[in-house]
């Protein structure tokens, strides 16, 4: 039976599902905020701090980094990174699920680059020399561009790819590699679901994650290829995947009919809602087209886009407050202050309370970062008084 939800409705048990309304999200800090969102994405760009930090911060408050550090990398491990939306962090229970793509990589032979001839050599260090970093095998770059990479690179990205080894922690943003054997606890290893079970179990993770989610919307947050989309309509309209079919009203007709928790349906979702400043590669925002139908938001990064056509600037991060996304923000900072670069309020919020929310997560975000001063460069016109005054109450 399809369940009929408004678009605000949907919209809470979205809010809910992702950490970021209810009490009830802060309990088990940075672990289960993982376990919960089933993927963190992982990006090099670091303002306030990077991006996986930021999308704790964003449902914990003021949690401490090495507390986040260690829920990601730790020892024994408790993640490890793969591909899932893009470069992510995930819970180390998920390593089997990850079996259909790593045959899929296994099966290409490819990695952007043709495979060079070392791949059994390098792989024979790190069984006999790790862990380690592309330091210890020559490392990453021939010394061109970015994507120029040595053949021990693409050698070493290759084997994780396919699950020879495995990185579970980092150093100084380094990957650190070890054989899969080794970093993976042997009853993990021991499993091995083939592709459909590995889509139908991946499929419930992100309908729990994401709440409420269209076909499209677990698509892009698997980013699943052909073969394993037409799985995921098996698992779908199967029922496997263990998610409740809905129509969300207010939602375009092509999107209207999702999939849902069926958990999530049971309870109105009720409670605090979090003021925060958003990475733009936090899971509530990744999907550009996800977040302009569930809140109307339209949102691009523009960290790659010259710095004459930026609109919002270079890291804009969306302010969610009250359960809707308010304005943005280009965040800095310059010793202890924290810069709002270019900070906006999107159409039809009202000024004076929208002020005080940016105020709020301006201020909370310093405080996070060990800034004691929060100074606007440029602001519009008509809120740059509301704004001052807020910051300065």
């Amino acid at each position: 039976m399809t369940v009929a939800l408004s678009a605000d409705e949907a919209r809470r048990v979205i809010l809910r599902a992702q950490g970021l309304l209810g009490a009830g999200s802060r309990r088990g800090g940075a672990p289960a905020t993982l376990r919960r969102l089933g993927a963190v994405q992982l990006d090099t760009i670091s303002v306030l701090a990077r991006s996986h930090e930021l999308v704790a911060y964003a449902r914990l408050g003021a949690v401490g980094r090495q507390d986040v550090e260690r829920a990601y990398w730790d020892d024994p491990a408790q993640a490890f990174e793969y591909w899932c939306h893009a470069a992510c962090v995930l819970p180390i229970d998920h390593w089997p699920l990850y079996a259909f793509r790593r045959r899929y990589f296994h099966a290409r032979r490819y990695r952007w680059h043709e495979l060079p001839d070392s791949v059994d050599k390098i792989l024979e260090q790190v069984r006999e020399h790790g862990p380690i970093t592309t330091a210890d095998i020559g490392g990453a770059k021939k010394g061109g561009p970015w994507w120029d990479w040595s053949d021990s690179k693409i050698a070493i990205e290759w084997l994780l790819d396919t699950g020879a080894v495995v990185c579970t922690r980092r150093v100084g943003w380094r990957r650190v590699y070890d054989l899969a054997e080794r970093a993976i606890p042997a009853h993990l290893l021991a499993e091995d679901p083939s592709d459909a079970e590995c889509v139908t179990r991946l499929a419930g993770i992100a309908g729990r994650a994401l709440g409420v989610a269209t076909r499209a919307d677990l698509v892009d947050f698997l980013r699943l290829k052909p073969a394993a989309a037409a799985l995921l309509d098996g698992a779908l309209l199967g029922g496997d995947a263990g998610l409740t079919p809905v129509r969300v009203s207010g939602w375009p007709d092509r999107s209207a009919s999702a999939w849902a928790d069926p958990a999530a349906l049971e309870t109105e979702p009720r409670g605090r809602h979090r003021t925060t400043l958003l990475s733009p590669f936090d899971s509530l925002v990744w999907d550009r087209g996800r977040t302009a139908r569930v809140f109307g938001f339209n949102h691009r990064l523009e960290a790659y886009v010259p710095r004459e056509k930026r609109v919002h600037g270079y890291f804009t991060m969306p302010v969610l407050a009250g359960g809707r996304l308010i304005g943005r923000v280009d965040p800095a900072r310059e010793g202890s202050t924290l810069v709002g670069r270019q900070v906006s309020l999107e159409p039809g919020v009202n000024r004076h309370r929208g002020a005080g929310a940016l105020a709020d997560a301006l201020w909370e975000a310093a405080s996070w970062v060990g800034c004691d001063a929060v100074r606007v460069d440029r602001v519009d016109p008509d809120l740059s008084t509301p704004l001052q005054d807020a910051l300065t109450r």
